[in-house]
């Protein structure tokens, strides 16, 4: 199939049941590229040109890529992938050769349909382990009263391993179906290895003149309606949301000609969580300015590494024992246009043959405690967990 430009089915013409499910079954781990958002789900197939690793900021590679594949009256060619939290990390980015479009996943009716549950077995081990995740949110609660930095997020990874290669396809499908409605990716992350998640948060998205961020900051389990009533009055979690929104307003102005912020955070919750949520949306200033320029201003937003971001990244190297990868990068598209979507890479993990490791953070402030991070944390794994079939 030819590439197609990225766009929602008109209004007037009905969407054939099935037409964003399709493409979900449709994927293959071997270099396929998954991504559904709640404007559209997109399959792309094999590989037109890979970007290429260099000195050179990321959106110009794009820009340039991106620009040598258009042609007069051809679709416009469209890259998908992802980008390391690392900023001298090699992207996964490429155009695929060929590009499907559909539908929104929470607008198919055949959405609910249920997959075989995974009968693998799994052997769990925490990276690090409990009480050493508790003794690096202490420390760095200690150096935040003595002054040197405002928060941090620290990560932790669950490592499993399985008695056979885990069914990735059924894995992605089980990911989508437990919330339809967020960002759900499988892209290739390195040799033999796939990025799979199902991710809450959009970092940025330009549709024309037009960008909208939903930076996501303060969570809870989803256990009952009174956690997240607690959620909205919590001072230590309105703090953390308040930092967040404010370091994406800093990041956004000099881009825009209008940006609306609200001023209270509102809820939103996935299948595992409540989380604080602010939608931000302007006009885009220079019509050159494109989704990649605009998330890479943003990357890392204090949601995923703290602030000030690089006393932040430095506390992340000294207090996790493993390297993040593509956790909290980006996942995402964009056209040659300069549309596109990238989504914040959390709730995800990375597999490469019998193996993944999962993925998680939380947010310290200098109002947080070992207990309640090592809980978040655990919290967030369910999302994944569920998928696999695992439990911790």
């Amino acid at each position: 199939m030819p590439l197609s430009a990225p766009a929602s089915p008109p209004a007037a013409a009905p969407v054939e049941p099935g037409a964003a499910t399709t493409l979900l079954e449709s994927y293959r781990p071997a270099g396929d590229r998954f991504l559904a958002t709640p404007r559209h789900t997109l399959l792309g197939r094999g590989t037109t040109a890979a970007i290429p690793h260099d000195p050179r900021p990321a959106p110009v590679r794009v820009r340039e890529v991106l620009g040598a594949l258009r042609r007069p009256g051809a679709p416009l060619p469209v890259v998908v992938g992802a980008l390391p939290f690392a900023p001298d990390a090699p992207p996964e980015l490429a155009v695929p050769r060929t590009v499907r479009w559909g539908p929104p996943l929470r607008e198919d009716p055949l959405i609910g349909l249920p997959v075989p549950r995974d009968r693998n077995r799994w052997t769990v081990r925490e990276v690090p382990a409990p009480e050493r995740y508790g003794e690096a949110v202490a420390a760095a609660v200690a150096r935040m009263r003595a002054g040197e930095f405002d928060k941090v997020v620290l990560a932790r990874t669950l490592e499993l391993a399985a008695e056979r290669d885990p069914d990735l396809p059924a894995m992605l499908r089980r990911l989508a179906r437990r919330d339809p409605a967020g960002y759900t990716f499988a892209v290739p992350s390195g040799p033999g290895r796939t990025l799979i998640g199902a991710s809450p948060e959009l970092l940025v998205a330009r549709e024309g003149g037009r960008l909208t961020a939903n930076p996501l900051a303060g969570s809870s389990p989803r256990s009952d309606v009174r956690r997240a009533v607690a959620l909205l009055e919590s001072e230590k979690d309105l703090h953390e949301h308040a930092l967040v929104v404010a370091a994406v307003r800093e990041a956004l102005a000099p881009h825009c000609s209008a940006l609306q912020v609200p001023e209270r955070p509102t809820l939103v919750r996935t299948a595992a969580m409540w989380h604080l949520s602010t939608t931000v949306t302007g006009e885009v200033a220079d019509p050159g300015t494109t989704a990649l320029d605009l998330a890479s201003a943003l990357h890392p937003t204090p949601a995923v590494c703290g602030t000030p971001t690089e006393v932040a990244r430095a506390v992340i190297a000294e207090s996790e024992p493993f390297d993040r990868g593509a956790y909290t990068g980006m996942v995402g598209w964009q056209d040659a246009d300069g549309d596109g979507e990238w989504v914040v890479t959390i709730r995800c993990a990375e597999a490469e043959g019998r193996s993944l490791r999962l993925f998680a953070g939380a947010g310290v402030v200098a109002s947080s405690t070992p207990q309640a991070e090592t809980a978040e944390t655990a919290a967030k794994f369910r999302t994944f967990l569920h998928a696999v079939g695992a439990t911790l």
